[in-house]
């Protein structure tokens, strides 16, 4: 038994571990997470096992990893460390090489000063608050460690060519017309796989790269593409480049942004609409997953091209448990995450956009014809954030239903309170990684209606408190 004193570990979140430098994380707290997380996940001890594990760019990623990894190794578990690696990549290996588990070092778009652990099991199925994490924590903080008889072996395997592979085999370039693309990448660990991509697209696509030197000191902003501010960089050069589309990501790029031809910002409930309709006409009457925040168009798109509607409370957890349940074909969030039941059911940032070129390609559209249509007969609001000052997310919830008990809605609690009122709807949910409650409105085609409703909701919200978070 390898003793450590108890600890109080504050860092571990619903989805992931996500915490401030050297506040309520560092190198010792992440040597023992590493520790618990293969403790858990391998105690018998009996056989060698691996764990891998990747790291984004930022600088404390590095040294967090190493105190990871060692954890790793004094419970006796093997370890291949990926490299510098986005979250899609661990995703991608721990399927690819049989291990019991993976995590990625990263805080994606959290300021300079944070950084976290995300973490999955065998076959890359999530570990969440109620699924291992806080047994994980648990194991963490007691420090009552078991001491294995042989330490843990280490590999570097950051070759990314399986990885590369597996992304291609969602598409065919046989197919590819004439594009040019724009890719910001957000000095993020985007950028090497961008590249390996592009060896790989032919000389029918042309990529416009932008902050795309992976750069932890992040010279042009956080890459958080949900920021309006930060959009307009992407907007640009799309239209300076005349480019067919372009691409932003966060920092370990599990999430990808589109902008259409004209630099126009895609909201990403309407990408999961062109998605679920791409894959139901190559995958008659299968599940689409989606989650409640934004309805209308994905039922709607389902409904006409024949598959099965399947909702999901929001977070990866659920929706790749909701995938892995129904077999579904595809999954996707409105926040940018995009699911693929090829892809061992986890989110991917790459696969999105290479299938939109396909998409393109195959159509003869542009983004734009391709998603003016849902834009029109679905108009919504983007989700708007929000701070709580003295009431609960739950008192806000309580009193808006209140206010609205007199036009009768439908309504739905799965992921906070949603009300239908038929020709429009909202949904108002606490978020999982941060300390606010998001908004999101939408109506059946009436753009005057929609604002009116914003309004109205905003004002409520106004006298309930809340203070707008949205840059």
């Amino acid at each position: 038994m390898s003793l450590h004193p108890p600890i109080a570990i504050t860092c571990f979140k619903a989805y992931d571990v996500r915490g401030e430098l050297d506040v309520n994380l560092d190198n010792t707290i992440a040597y023992r997470i590493g520790r618990a997380f293969a403790e858990y996940l391998n105690p018998s001890f009996e056989n060698s096992k691996v764990i891998v594990i990747g790291s984004d760019i930022r600088p404390s990623s590095d040294d967090l990893k190493k105190s990871t990894i060692d954890g790793i190794l004094d419970a006796g578990v093997d370890v291949i460390d990926l490299g510098m690696s986005g979250t899609e990549e661990v995703y991608f290996a721990t399927s690819f090489y049989h291990a019991i588990g993976g995590i990625e070092i990263t805080a994606s778009h959290n300021p300079i000063n944070y950084n976290g652990l995300k973490m999955v099991r065998e076959n890359s199925k999530p570990i969440s608050a109620d699924t291992g994490l806080t047994d994980i924590r648990k194991i963490a903080e007691q420090g009552s460690f078991i001491t294995p008889a042989v330490r843990g072996k280490y590999q570097l395997k950051n070759d990314k060519t399986a990885y590369i592979d597996k992304l291609m085999g969602f598409i065919d370039t046989g197919k590819f017309t004439p594009k040019t693309i724009v890719i910001n990448s957000g000095n993020g660990s985007a950028g090497p796989v961008v590249d390996e991509l592009e060896k790989r697209l032919g000389s029918q696509i042309k990529l416009i790269k932008i902050h795309h030197q992976p750069d932890g000191s992040f010279p042009n902003g956080i890459p958080n593409p949900m920021i309006i501010a930060n959009q307009e960089v992407t907007s640009k050069a799309v239209i300076t480049y005349a480019a067919d589309f372009g691409v932003a990501f966060d920092g370990d790029f599990d999430r990808c942004f589109f902008f259409d031809e004209s630099g126009r910002f895609i909201d990403g409930s309407y990408v999961v609409g062109m998605l679920a309709e791409a894959f139901l006409n190559k995958y008659k009457g299968e599940s689409i997953v989606y989650d409640p925040r934004v309805v209308y168009n994905t039922q709607s798109v389902i409904a006409q091209h024949g598959g099965i509607a399947q909702i999901s409370k929001s977070g990866h957890s659920f929706i790749k448990q909701v995938m892995r349940k129904t077999q579904a074909v595809y999954g996707g969030e409105m926040s940018a995450h995009h699911y693929f039941r090829d892809f061992a059911y986890c989110d991917s940032g790459m696969i999105p956009w290479l299938l939109v070129i396909e998409l393109l390609s195959n159509t003869g559209k542009s983004l734009s014809e391709l998603v003016n249509g849902y834009i029109d007969d679905f108009p919504s609001s983007g989700e708007l954030n929000f701070r709580l000052n003295t009431l609960t997310a739950d008192d806000i919830c309580k009193q808006l239903e209140s206010q609205y008990s007199k036009d009768t809605p439908s309504k739905n609690t799965l992921d906070g309170l949603s009300l239908d009122f038929g020709t429009w709807r909202f949904n108002l949910r606490s978020s999982n990684t941060e300390p606010l409650i998001r908004l999101n409105i939408e109506t059946k085609g009436d753009k005057a209606l929609l604002q009116a409703k914003t309004e109205e909701i905003l004002q409520l919200l106004a006298k309930s408190g809340t203070i707008s978070a949205d840059a």
